[in-house]
Parts: structure tokens; sequence; C-alpha cells
């Protein structure tokens, strides 16, 4: 299993939003591309980097996520997501450099845009975001419910060539409260590679989630209040 510190960027800084509330902000750093040298020097082998302003349509971070690309070269791999909503995007996000581009609301919306991508780039090089609240997969940066179950998307988006889901209870984000590992072994079921996210608290709940099957667990919050220490759940994974 692989760990995903996570690096969430939002007018500049570092920060963390519970439950996807843009209200609901902590600030955790200023400097981006210092928080993922720290992670990188710990031993982080992934980042898992997420553009705020984008998702909530108020500007572009893809050049801090390019040095933070950069500086990862040869060291890391940088997962990347945030707003990526057409192929120009997609294809921008990993001209920048990162390994991986994540498609949230697009790939909900549009499915035929994941099978686009997935012919221009290739499966590895994507993965789609599934967020969901009360079993509704949420888009625009979890502001709207698409009206539409885990399930049904995940079929649609694993028919147009996806095999990385990256999947986010959004009640549990950033509430230290455990994640949702039922609902990443359904979505496995259905034959996806699953990233969990949201609710990571302890390392316990890292060896759960090594336990259930998951490919790897995006760790936020608890990275930034050190209720996990990385070199551990580094360790463990």
């Amino acid at each position: 299993m692989d760990i995903y510190p996570a690096i969430d960027i939002r007018k500049g800084r570092v920060v963390r939003l519970s439950q996807g509330e843009a209200a609901r902000e902590t600030v955790y750093a200023d400097d981006p591309l210092a928080q993922a040298e720290r992670f990188l020097e710990i031993g982080a082998r992934w980042l898992h980097v997420v553009d705020l302003d984008r998702a909530f349509g108020d500007g572009s971070n893809v050049a801090v996520v390019g040095r933070i690309a950069r500086a990862a070269e040869g060291r890391a791999c940088v997962q990347y997501g945030g707003g990526l909503r057409s192929l120009e995007s997609i294809a921008e996000a990993l001209d920048a450099g990162v390994t991986r581009a994540v498609i949230g609301t697009a790939a909900v919306r549009e499915p035929e845009l994941v099978a686009r991508a997935v012919a221009a780039h290739g499966a590895p090089w994507l993965a789609v975001g599934l967020d969901a609240r009360d079993g509704q997969v949420a888009v625009r940066g979890w502001t709207e419910s698409s009206g539409l179950t885990l399930g049904d998307v995940a079929r649609r988006v694993l028919d147009a060539g996806a095999r990385t889901l990256i999947y986010t209870d959004i009640a549990r984000d950033g509430m230290l409260s455990g994640p949702d590992l039922a609902g990443c072994t359904a979505l496995a079921e259905l034959g996806a590679g699953v990233i969990a996210s949201g609710g990571f608290a302890s390392l316990a709940d890292v060896r759960r989630a090594s336990e259930a099957g998951v490919s790897g667990a995006i760790l936020g919050r608890s990275l930034y209040e050190r209720t996990i220490d990385l070199a551990e759940a580094l360790a463990h994974a």
C-alpha cells in the first residue's frame, strides 16, 4: 500500500478544509513547496496535491505544482487534482511533470472525457476522484450533489477505461474519524485500484486500510496535527 501525504493549496498556502467546506479552513503552512520538501525528506514516495483554487473556480496553482514535481523528480511521484475538467487541463497537469492527474467533477458529468483521456495518455497516468456524501457523489469542489450514487459513477468510469479510483467520504474528511473502508472494499470489488481518503487518524487506521486491500491511503490533517507519524506510516506500508 502506498502512502500519499496531502498538500491542499488555497491562495498559495497549505490548508485543510473540514468536510470540504471552504469556510472551515485551517492553514498549516505558507509554502507548499517547502511542505513538499519536508515530506520528501521523511521518505514519501508519493505526494497528493490538490488545487483548491482551481476546484472552486478561483484561479490555478499549476505553476506551484510544477515546481513541486521538479523538486520530487527522482525521489517521488506527484498525484494532482482539483478542477481538471478538460483534456487541455489534464494535458497541462501532465506536462507540468505530475505522474498522475485526478479527474473529479468532469468524470461524473462527462464520462466520455475519461475515455478520451485514457486514450490520449493511458490509464496509469490518470485517476478518478469519487467524493461522496450520504452515498451521493458530490461535484465542483464538493459544493453540489450530482444526484448519482457512488456505485453507479464507479461502474461508468471503469467502463470508460479508468483503473484507479480515489474515494473520499466527505463526512469523514478532516474529521479524524477513520476512513470508510467498507466503501473502499465495495469499489475494489468492481475491479478498481482504490486509494482511500478522508478520516485517517491513527497508525491503526493505516494498518486496517492495508489489511482491507486498498492500494493507497491519503493522509492530511493526521500528519499536520501529528496524530500519525509519516515515517511510521511509510515503514508500515
